[in-house]
């Protein structure tokens, strides 16, 4: 009967950990600071690692703001971002990981590299594609699923005032181009091509088959399939651009 009684426990224990999933969490807490580096804001990652979030639709803050209520008094309804980096020669490395408030792994994206030899630039372009798997989770908040870990409430001696409300995250500019670009497949990905015809920007593949890493020979960034439509992200003067794009693959 021991024995039963461990194998259904254990069975329970994978089953819980198994529903605790990104779609549970609302929230993610981004540091000011990542333990690989030595500055606050190194490269200004922290910053767009909280505006990648927010573009994916979770609600993020830096670990310093003024946290919304729901976090006051839960710390594990939210998710802690780390970067993780790994060391290669010529290139740099990032991975994204979410844990919940006990340290457990809920979310371990894929290896974002770049070959830039300057670091500004490599660190930034390895963190885009690091959230190239996390964009094609298709992320969506379920109110309805019950997280792995939860605290017990203490009584207050007093009534807390809640904090101000948290303004919300600033939208992505969103532009729209009207020509019609042509795919054309290499061995890497494809070329786009326009009308004239001339090549306007390189898709190289990704282990997802609708993101790609753009270049369109000034801006680099994402380009994947959500809704239906193909978009062309990037960061331009530190602001999310969302350019909306008619392919014909």
């Amino acid at each position: 009967m021991k024995v039963v009684a461990l194998m259904l426990a254990m069975f329970f224990a994978v089953t819980a950990r198994s529903q605790n999933t990104i779609n549970n969490y609302k929230y993610v807490l981004v540091p000011e600071k990542f333990d690989i580096f030595k500055q606050e804001d190194q490269y200004g990652l922290n910053t767009l690692t909280k505006s990648y979030l927010e573009n994916i639709g979770f609600m993020s803050f830096m670990t310093n703001d003024q946290l919304p209520a729901d976090i006051v008094n839960n710390k594990c309804s939210a998710l802690k971002a780390e970067l993780v980096e790994k060391k290669k020669f010529l290139a740099t490395s990032l991975t994204l990981v979410l844990k919940d408030c006990q340290g457990n792994v809920v979310y371990k994206g894929q290896e974002g590299i770049s070959r830039e030899k300057e670091w500004n630039a490599a660190y930034r372009e390895a963190l885009a594609k690091a959230f190239v798997s996390l964009t094609a989770a298709q992320y969506k908040y379920d109110s309805t699923g019950t997280t792995q870990v939860a605290v017990a409430q203490p009584t207050p001696a007093a009534p807390v005032t809640p904090p101000a409300p948290v303004a919300a995250a600033t939208p992505a500019t969103i532009t729209e181009s009207k020509d019609v670009l042509y795919a054309q497949a290499n061995a890497n990905g494809y070329q786009l091509i326009d009308t004239s015809p001339k090549k306007v920007m390189t898709l190289l593949k990704t282990s997802q088959p609708d993101n790609f890493i753009a270049d369109n020979g000034v801006e680099k960034g994402i380009v994947f399939r959500k809704n239906g439509e193909w978009f062309f992200e990037y960061y331009k003067n530190d602001k999310l651009v969302s350019q909306l794009l008619i392919i014909k693959f």
